[in-house]
C-alpha cells in the first residue's frame, strides 16, 4: 500500500510540474492549440455530476478521464455516447474495455465529430458562393491498464487522430497517462494527464494557390504554383486530479461525492464537482457543477440520471446528462452501454 502511495505521489507530481512548466513558457493560451474536440467529454454520467471524472472507474468511458481507473474494474465493458455539441455539432464516442487476466484491462475507443454542411462565405459573396463544406475529427484510441496492488492501479492510452477542414487535415498522436489510489477509509485519489503528444499542422488543396514572385517585373511567370505553409500546433494538454468519496447511507441508498482540479495548457485553472445518489443499485441522479474559477467560462450546472438493468449474466445501463453553456444554451448526452 505504501508502495503504491509514493507512486501515485510521483506520478501526480511529474504531471503537475510538467504542466506548471508549459504554462511560465507559454505566451498564449486560449485558441493556441489543435484537437479540441479531444477535450469533449464523453459520459452523460461523469458529465452529469460536473465532468469530474478522474477517480471514477466503474465504466469503460472513465478511461477518457483517467486510464488508470480502469485497472480497477473487476469487469469487460462496452459504452457508446451520443451527443449533439454546442451549434448542432454531432459528437459520437465509443469505447470497449476488455478484462483479461487478474488485473489487466485492455482500451479500445473512437471518437468522432462532425459539423454537418456549411455555406462557404466570402466578402464578395456574403450570402454564399453555391458550395457547402464541413469539418470532421475522428480519433482512434488503444489504452492499457493495470492493477498493481489491491489498491493501486495505473494505465496509459495513445490516441491517432486527425482534423479534417474541408480539402485539407491534419493529424497527430496523443498520450494519455493516469493512476488511482484507494485510501484506507474508502476514498479514492486520482490524477492523469491527457493529450500529451505531437504537433500537427495543416495540408491540403485548400492551401494551394498561384504566385507572383515579383509583381513590378513585366514577362516573367506570374502563375507560379505555391503552398501556404501553417505552423505546427500543439495538442490541448491537461492534467486532473481529483479525489472521490462514495458513502454507504443503508443497504438500499449510496451517495458518491466528487472533486476535480483542472489545470489545462490552453487555459485557466478551475474546478469541478457533483455528487450521485444511487437506489438499490438501480436507479441513479446526478448533479454538479463544471468550470468553477475558470475566466471567461461558459461551463455551469449540469444534472441527470441513470438506470441499470441486469439481465442474465450482462448489465446494461442507460444514462443521460443535460449541461447549462451560459450564451452557448445547453448540451445533452445519451451513453448505453452493457458489461459481462
Amino acid at each position: 500500500m505504501r508502495n503504491g502511495l509514493r507512486l501515485f505521489t510521483l506520478c501526480a507530481l511529474f504531471a503537475s510540474t510538467a504542466l506548471v512548466a508549459a504554462a511560465v513558457h507559454a505566451q498564449t493560451k486560449t485558441g493556441t492549440t489543435i484537437g479540441q474536440f479531444m477535450l469533449v467529454e464523453p459520459s452523460a454520467r461523469v458529465s452529469a455530476m460536473g465532468n469530474a471524472g478522474v477517480t471514477t472507474f466503474q465504466e469503460v468511458q472513465s478511461g477518457y478521464y483517467n486510464p488508470g481507473a480502469l485497472g480497477h474494474m473487476d469487469h469487460s465493458d462496452v459504452q457508446v455516447t451520443r451527443s449533439t455539441w454546442l451549434a448542432g455539432i454531432t459528437y459520437n464516442y465509443a469505447a470497449a474495455a476488455l478484462r483479461f487476466g487478474a488485473s489487466n484491462t485492455l482500451l479500445l475507443s473512437v471518437t468522432a465529430l462532425n459539423s454537418g454542411e456549411i455555406e462557404v462565405r466570402t466578402v464578395d459573396q456574403p450570402l454564399g458562393t453555391g458550395e457547402r463544406y464541413s469539418v470532421s475529427d475522428i480519433a482512434f484510441g488503444l489504452g492499457y491498464a493495470r492493477r498493481i496492488t489491491d489498491r493501486f492501479s495505473a494505465g496509459a492510452r495513445v490516441s491517432y487522430l486527425q482534423e479534417t477542414i474541408w480539402h485539407s487535415s491534419l493529424s497527430a498522436f496523443a498520450f494519455d497517462f493516469g493512476v488511482l489510489y484507494e485510501l484506507p477509509f474508502r476514498a479514492y485519489l486520482g490524477a492523469s494527464l491527457s493529450n500529451f503528444g505531437t504537433r500537427g499542422a495543416y495540408d491540403g488543396r485548400d492551401l494551394a494557390i498561384r504566385y507572383d514572385l515579383d509583381p513590378n517585373r513585366f514577362g516573367d511567370n506570374s502563375n507560379v504554383p505555391a503552398a501556404i505553409e501553417t505552423e505546427n500546433w500543439p495538442l490541448p494538454v491537461l492534467f486532473r486530479v481529483g479525489i472521490g468519496y462514495p458513502v454507504l447511507l443503508n443497504a438500499n441508498n449510496q451517495v458518491h461525492f466528487v472533486v476535480d482540479a483542472f489545470q489545462p495548457s490552453d487555459n485557466t485553472e478551475s474546478i469541478s464537482m457533483g455528487a450521485e445518489w444511487t437506489f438499490m443499485e438501480l436507479f441513479s441522479a446526478r448533479a454538479g457543477y463544471q468550470n468553477l474559477f475558470q475566466e471567461d467560462s461558459e461551463g455551469g450546472l449540469a444534472a441527470g440520471a441513470g438506470l441499470n438493468v441486469d439481465i442474465s449474466s450482462y448489465t446494461a445501463r442507460i444514462d443521460y446528462s443535460w449541461s447549462a453553456y451560459g450564451r452557448l444554451e445547453h448540451v445533452q448526452r445519451f451513453t448505453v452501454g452493457f458489461s459481462f
